[in-house]
């Protein structure tokens, strides 16, 4: 049984206790926030104790630690738990800095400790079905490569304002997604973006809509939408155009039904809310971190992952700043 410890007791923490609890080789011990009452409240729906992160990371007996606290103690955390011998699970992103994220990336390494990246769209059933199909020659060549990603609403305003922007904070994921179905990461980004859905999004230093463009060494292309906007739902969906044919993964619906009548064709709205869309994702995630522990399988998200996704952000972001593309070697 692997013994784990959970840093933060926020409402992504809650999803994860839900993993670690019901599979059959962890165990939560023990969970740990600045917010005692949040943490308090979590430990008691999983039975198991609240600690301060100190004490989880001091404890022997504790194996693994998951990281779903703020974004700015990331670094400092992996480096703390992996240095205590410990394997980590992390959110994404590493870090807000993209310097820091090296340097974390460095000194975990000399650890020799596992750390895996929570990108976990890459175990989305469909997505990865669409990855391996890919992988497997069945549509030939990729050549263009189509991400979609809306959120039903923008996040508080306060919450924006911390997030590290649309770029680090949502496309992140989206970044990641690309280099997972391509198989390696772009030499050049370009991005246009403004804020439309709510001008407070613009007074706190962010965009709420992105369009960025990516190009490939072979001369293919990718392009990443977003918008933090979608009236009709969680909007995410896959695209890629090969030589020989076409692979999409398209929305998860509230429910399968389709109504035909004289009147038109009706189905379900996509899903509402992100935990809807993604949970079997999270326990297949959980599912293949407890794999790299127990069964000494290869991380499939690591560090290296973690910190291309960060620098492709931190490009999109100088390209809107600037104006034109940037090759992501100069980041």
């Amino acid at each position: 049984m692997i013994n784990v410890g959970l840093l933060g007791a926020g409402r992504i923490a809650g999803v994860h206790a839900t993993a670690i609890s019901s599979h059959p080789s962890s165990s939560l011990i023990a969970v740990a926030d600045i917010n005692y009452a949040a943490a308090q409240t979590l430990a008691s729906s999983y039975g198991c104790e609240v600690r301060d992160t100190e004490q989880i990371l001091a404890d022997k007996s504790i194996d693994a630690v998951l990281i779903a606290t703020s974004t700015n103690t990331h670094s400092e955390l992996m480096e703390q738990a992996t240095a205590a011998g410990k394997a980590v699970l992390c959110e994404k992103p590493v870090d807000l800095d993209l310097q820091r994220a090296r340097e974390c990336q460095v000194r975990i390494q000399k650890t020799g400790q596992p750390v895996m990246i929570g990108f976990n769209r890459r175990f989305d059933p469909n997505f990865a079905a669409l990855q391996y199909a890919l992988s497997e020659g069945e549509i030939g060549k990729a050549e263009l490569l189509s991400i979609t990603s809306f959120d039903p609403a923008p996040p508080p305003i306060e919450y924006i304002k911390v997030s590290g922007g649309l770029f680090k904070d949502m496309m992140i994921h989206d970044f990641d997604m690309a280099n997972f179905i391509k198989g390696e990461a772009p030499i050049k980004l370009s991005a246009i973006a403004s804020s439309i859905v709510n001008p407070e999004i613009e007074k706190a230093g962010d965009v709420d809509t992105a369009v960025v463009t990516m190009q490939y060494l072979d001369g293919s292309m990718a392009v990443i939408k977003n918008s933090r906007r979608a009236a009709y739902g969680y909007d995410q969906r896959l695209e890629v155009l090969g030589s020989k044919g076409l692979l999409q993964a398209q929305n998860m619906l509230e429910n399968t039904i389709v109504k035909s009548t004289e009147n038109g064709v009706v189905s379900a709205k996509p899903t509402y809310f992100f935990l809807e869309r993604y949970m079997p994702a999270y326990r297949a995630e959980w599912d293949a971190f407890m794999d790299v522990i127990t069964q000494k399988k290869d991380i499939p998200v690591g560090m290296d992952d973690g910190v291309i996704a960060l620098a492709m952000a931190e490009a999109a972001k100088l390209s809107l700043a600037v104006g034109e593309p940037v090759e992501l070697s100069k980041i």
